[in-house]
């Protein structure tokens, strides 16, 4: 076993590899880049080394992770005997491989000879081909050109899939059904690929209807042993971006389990694989109204790649799958390090079985309310899931900054179970105690997606999370979200509306209570404006002054509204979401003093004060704040949000507050009318912004020229993902701050087109 490993990677990877190195006395080496200076893994690791530019501290990855010159001193400059690469960054580069073992390192994974012959998608199908694995019907030139691809979709038919033949983890595939669309996706494929990769060559695949995406864990030594360690269902996914994992697949019988486990050794052996590698094949799904005969015997299944390294899902193995009599669990980064140090493995294929069921879920910095646009921002509460069977795979802590540099994957939550259905449960239950706030996430969206009828089923197709959220979007929705709150105002406002001259207007505060008897609530707040309540409360909250030490407090600073005739007066918050229109949340004491930071949640803690969502009902409510929970009583219903304020200086419309509820958390900033209807005045008409952070890698117009509606104007890129701003109308490209190769933020202000001047109508001449 070596003395030292350096491992080159950042994130839960990292943090991942140098625990187990610690549990085996390891000394563990990281490296970072200044962004990543205080990152977790940094502070976990023995010893840790800076990469970049010594006059920069902006240094992207390129000038990074990515710099295999910079690693190898790292590792010579402290001693370390091995590399050990995690994945993505140079994990998959024989490059990098060689010049490891070429500095006297060892890699920790596979020689680079199988590295690079299963990173050529089409060579390694060939290859697998002739040791007998079956494959997707694709194209069969090693580098063909545009009119080679197009050739290849007309003879083997549509629709087709576009991979980049260097590449992994879905950046540049495109599915492509209609033949008219073809040469542009395969533009797009190219540019992603020649960006991400180095290397722009595609292959193109026949796509198969309702395809399940299933892989193959094998495990191979230097003595010629070879195992598999059973597959992985990984068919829930988005833009071919993995979601949900589990294992074992509830689709495979015994015989396609086995069947699959040995086409997956010969593919491993027919390019001489050593370590933890993973063979992934597409298998197609079973149609529903198929007898049951269908599901019998050994299924089809296709080759699609090899992953010459440790996958993301790679906990699922650990915890699903047993070895020999006593059924100890695997660690496979352990074992990657037994490989790579020389050691036999210490088991055979007939020692190994499944027992029990693993999910895992990936926890990305992204916006499912927004079409899954990239996120970003500072980490201000974490709270990390715990319990029986629930394990965390995390890169971040409280403060950590996430930009649009990296990967988006932040977290994975892994539930283990001894069936499916406890596994489930676990994993929902765990991701709705799991509490990140200051950057949105997808943890909530993941936790419905498990709830799906489908997914509980086990009936599991990569297009199903698509399809769904076109066909049935409400049940991918968070109960709380912003945007289900509009609809929801519309109804309570029509049903208990005021008469006319009852009504309060927008900036003015009623003179007592008989103008609210009224609009009596007749029924229960939605959650979504439970959501807008928590969020008023928060802020009326942070109004009240602390008491001096004689335990006093100024009556006239508290936010109560009092007055010396009369009822209280109402105090307006005004709140805005990203993406929803502002709201007016009034709230008015019933007692002074009836909001209070007490040190339990009993019923006489907290007085009641009375709530009106824009021209809704008025409800009376209780709110307790204790540490970072407000728990928040209207009608009788209790329900706890998780509570963080965002003060950093500069930010427009001062500290936003942020919300969680069961996964999902939200931003609340904020919104002065008078200040928004002047910026609103002075706002270009035609004006685009950066919907997500990311960098400019095209621009595809310049200054003054006229563009139609819907004509592409640049490109985003954030978190493997293109986005493509587009003319919103006919006009001029009146102004353009984009540059390629630039970094924006969300909302950065990117072109103006001024619309068209509409035709001049032609004067009637009469004699």
């Amino acid at each position: 076993m070596f003395d030292t490993v350096l491992v080159a990677n950042r994130g839960e990877i990292a943090l991942r590899v140098i625990r187990t190195l610690r549990r085996l006395g390891v000394r563990s080496v990281a490296v970072f880049s200044d962004a990543d200076a205080d990152a977790p893994h940094v502070r976990e690791a023995d010893v840790a080394v800076r990469l970049g530019p010594a006059d920069r501290s902006d240094s992207s990855a390129a000038e990074t992770y990515l710099r295999t010159d910079q690693i190898l001193a790292a590792a010579h400059r402290t001693g370390a005997q091995a590399v050990h690469p995690g994945y993505g960054f140079l994990a998959e580069n024989p490059g990098f491989a060689r010049a490891c073992a070429d500095a006297g390192l060892v890699f920790i994974g596979p020689p680079p000879g199988a590295v690079e012959l299963m990173g050529d998608k089409i060579n390694a199908k060939e290859a697998v081909r002739t040791a007998g694995v079956p494959v997707v019907p694709g194209s069969q030139a090693t580098a063909p050109t545009d009119e080679d691809l197009v050739a290849a979709a007309d003879e083997i038919g549509y629709p087709v899939l576009l991979k980049p033949s260097a590449g992994g983890g879905g950046k540049g595939m495109r599915l492509v059904r209609d033949p008219a669309e073809l040469p542009t996706e395969i533009a797009a494929a190219r540019r992603v690929a020649r960006t991400a990769f180095g290397d722009d060559t595609l292959l193109l695949e026949r796509w198969v209807d309702r395809p399940r995406h299933i892989e193959v864990q094998v495990l191979a030594d230097a003595h010629g042993t070879t195992v598999h360690l059973g597959e992985r269902e990984c068919s829930l996914q988005r833009r071919h971006q993995k979601l949900i994992e589990e294992a074992p697949s509830v689709l495979l019988n015994a015989e396609t389990r086995a069947a699959m486990g040995a086409a997956a050794v010969r593919a491993a052996e027919s390019c001489g694989y050593t370590g933890a590698g993973t063979v992934e094949f597409i298998v197609p799904g079973i149609d529903p109204d198929a007898p049951a005969s269908a599901a019998e015997g050994v299924r089809d299944f296709f080759f699609m790649e090899m992953n010459t390294r440790l996958q993301v899902e790679h906990p699922v193995t650990e915890l699903a799958v047993a070895v020999g009599p006593d059924a100890a669990r695997l660690d496979l980064v352990e074992w990657q390090l037994r490989v790579a140090s020389g050691e036999p493995l210490s088991f055979t294929q007939s020692d190994i079985s499944f027992l029990g069921h693993a999910i895992e879920a990936r926890i990305c910095a992204e916006d499912p309310e927004r079409d899954f646009l990239p996120t970003g921002g500072r980490i201000l509460t974490l709270d990390e899931p715990r319990g029986e069977g629930i394990r965390v795979d995390s890169g971040i802590a409280p403060g950590t900054v996430v930009t649009s540099a990296y990967d988006p994957m932040l977290a994975k939550v892994i539930a283990y179970g001894p069936d499916r259905p406890t596994a489930l449960r676990r994993l929902r239950a765990a991701l709705a105690d799991t509490r990140i706030l200051g950057v949105t996430t997808n943890t909530g969206f993941l936790r419905r997606l498990l709830a799906h009828p489908e997914v509980v089923a086990g009936r599991l197709d990569t297009g199903l999370v698509e399809q769904t959220a076109q066909q049935q979007p409400a049940l991918l929705v968070a109960p709380h979200s912003p945007s289900n709150a509009a609809a929801s105002s519309v109804a309570a406002a029509t049903s208990s509306a005021a008469p006319s001259d009852t009504a309060i207007p927008e900036a003015t505060a009623p003179t007592g209570a008989a103008d609210l008897d009224a609009v009596a609530p007749t029924e229960s707040p939605s959650p979504a404006h439970l959501l807008y309540f928590a969020a008023a409360l928060a802020r009326h909250l942070e109004l009240t002054p602390a008491a001096d030490p004689g335990g006093w407090t100024d009556p006239f600073s508290l936010p109560s509204g009092w007055r010396l005739v009369g009822t209280p007066a109402w105090t307006t918050h005004r709140l805005r979401t990203p993406g929803q229109d502002p709201v007016s949340v009034r709230i008015r004491s019933i007692t002074a003093g009836n909001v209070t930071h007490p040190t339990d949640n009993s019923p006489g803690s907290a007085r009641e004060v009375e709530l009106r969502l824009d021209a809704g009902p008025v409800h009376r409510a209780r709110a307790t704040l204790a540490a970072d929970r407000l728990h928040l009583t209207v009608d009788g219903l209790q329900t706890a949000f998780a509570l963080a304020t965002d003060a950093t200086p500069g930010l427009a419309g001062g500290p936003v507050t942020w919300l969680g509820v069961e996964g999902d958390a939200w931003p609340m900033h904020g919104y002065d009318p008078v200040v928004e209807s002047a910026a609103g005045a002075s706002a270009h008409h035609g004006a685009l912004t950066a919907p997500m952070p990311g960098t400019v890698t095209v621009v595809k117009t310049t200054a003054g020229e006229t563009v139609r509606k819907g004509q592409p104007l640049l490109v985003l890129e954030a978190m493997k993902m293109e986005h493509v701003i587009a003319a919103p109308h006919d006009g001029v490209v009146a102004e353009l701050r984009a540059t390629a190769g630039a970094t924006v933020a969300m909302e950065d202000l990117l072109v103006v087109v001024a619309p068209a001047e509409p035709a001049a109508e032609p004067v009637e001449v009469r004699s």
